[in-house]
């Protein structure tokens, strides 16, 4: 089957598994919005932010560095797939017992360090949440690696689907919170469990063998470190943020800017499966000589999603506010300007969602570790400095102003990799800004007759409509080969 072909049959199949993870995620951050308080619902989303935190330590950069590995040798040597799958397994196993241990020894210190008291039970049975979904992040990490994207994107459906009906049926039946995260926690256990499995017959059980290389082990331990440093710099962007609206304002501007960052995710999925799909690919073409196909992949990948990225940007800041009423509540109206701020960072991470992870198997995950090390403490600075100064805004500022530079510095270090056509994508870039302009102003004139969900729903089809037509008038996006390709 032709690469292109491939492409788009695990493409389809990522697509269609975050599709039901973003349906599941936005019907279960709907409904614990209603059925938990504004306290309750921060409180449990601020417990996943620590937990999240934590969890960077549990699995380290060791599932990346085996799927990177795989991702060479099952080109060049299939007969170290064994071992790799041996040892980053065992690996793993130890730094989730390390981590646990300490969790349990320090949870009720943690909860007094951020200053919610109320926290000790979710910390206790964190430990869980740190064991499963530790062990399901390795289990998708390593498939990523073997390009069994649709086994990936199978686990992944189920992980959220279970999740969904699980901490909904244990907050229905008055568990509150705590249910909540005791339904995260088991769809974990069901996904790892699945997950071990599959990868054990299908992977292990029936892999070439063949003697161990005798520096395999270090090599992977050895990539491991800036893989992780990169990993503890995501976090510092996407979890010690909240961990610091939560010190400073307390749990309901979490719940706010929870709920930014939420919605701003769940636009993401496209460009997030389509990153997930390709990254892999880069690696298997550059072992196979083929390094200008994978740049001609990252350079239609990119044009493409910022045709669809930059447009939705303009126009959720222009809907934001009546989307969040809506869907929401009034009394979460102070999430819209977290969102409006958001929506540019949603630009930025379509665009590292098909480079950053990409460097990983390329071999420059250094390069990437120290750029994101040098952001992500920025970014914490400017939490600390903006956060008290204009409240929960300051933390998206921070988000936005820091991921910038990362964005750009990943675009330059893959453009090392690749010989890119950047007057190409400049060109393109700038036909896509005027045609967003244009939309832009079109939905702004209608906006204000936006009176419940059916008019919202009106409003944001009439932009799409009006991007439609510019787009495939422009021919940024050759809509005929986007169907070929994925029929």
């Amino acid at each position: 089957m032709p690469l292109i072909s491939q492409l788009a049959d695990r493409f389809k199949a990522e697509l269609v598994g975050q599709i039901i993870s973003v349906i599941s995620g936005a019907i279960l951050t709907v409904a614990l919005a209603h059925l938990l308080n504004p306290d309750g619902y921060g409180l449990l989303f601020l417990a996943i932010s620590v937990l999240g935190t934590i969890k960077t330590f549990s699995k380290l950069g060791v599932a990346k560095s085996a799927s990177r590995y795989i991702a060479e040798y099952k080109e060049t040597d299939s007969g170290q797939i064994r071992h790799i799958l041996k040892f980053s397994f065992v690996l793993n196993l130890l730094t989730i017992a390390v981590v646990c241990f300490g969790t349990l020894l320090s949870y009720k210190y943690i909860a007094n360090l951020i200053g919610e008291s109320d926290l000790v039970p979710f910390l206790l049975l964190g430990v869980l949440f740190l064991i499963f979904g530790t062990l399901v992040t390795f289990v998708r990490t390593v498939l990523q690696g073997f390009e069994a994207i649709k086994a990936g994107a199978v686990l992944h459906a189920v992980d959220r689907g279970t999740r969904l009906v699980l901490a909904l049926g244990f907050v229905v039946l008055g568990y509150g919170a705590i249910g909540a995260l005791l339904g995260y926690i088991i769809a974990f256990a069901i996904t790892a469990v699945l997950g071990l499995m599959y990868l054990y017959i299908r992977h292990y059980r029936s892999g070439k063998r063949s003697e161990r290389e005798s520096d395999l082990r270090r090599r992977i331990v050895e990539y491991t470190i800036p893989l992780t440093a990169t990993g503890t710099a995501d976090v510092l962007d996407k979890r010690v943020d909240t961990v610091i609206v939560g010190f400073f304002l307390g749990p309901i501007a979490v719940a706010y800017y929870t709920l930014g960052r939420q919605i701003v995710t769940f636009i993401q999925t496209p460009m997030s499966a389509l990153g997930f799909t390709l990254s892999p690919t880069y690696e298997s073409q550059k072992a196979k000589g083929n390094t200008e196909t994978a740049a001609q992949l990252y350079e239609q990948a990119l044009i493409h999603g910022l045709a669809v990225y930059i447009p939705a940007a303009a126009g959720l800041i222009l809907v934001a506010e009546p989307l969040v009423t809506l869907a929401f509540g009034d009394d979460y109206l102070g999430a819209v300007p977290i969102l409006q701020v958001l929506a540019v960072y949603a630009v930025l991470q379509s665009i590292t969602a098909l480079t950053s992870n990409g460097l990983d198997f390329l071999g420059r995950a250094r390069e990437r570790a120290i750029i994101k090390g040098v952001t992500s403490v920025l970014n914490v600075i400017l939490n600390i400095i903006l956060i008290p100064r204009i409240g929960v805004v300051g933390a998206a500022i921070a988000t936005l102003a820091t991921y910038s530079i990362y964005t750009f510095t990943n675009v330059y270090i893959i453009g090392l990799e690749f010989d890119l056509q950047t007057r190409l994508i400049l060109r393109n870039v700038m036909v896509i800004l005027s045609i967003t302009s244009v939309m832009s102003a079109c939905v702004y004139v209608v906006s204000d007759y936006v009176t419940g969900f059916i008019t919202l729903f009106a409003v944001i089809g009439f932009g799409t409509l009006v991007w439609l037509s510019l787009i495939a008038f422009s021919g940024v996006l050759d809509f005929r080969k986007i169907i070929s390709t994925l029929s």
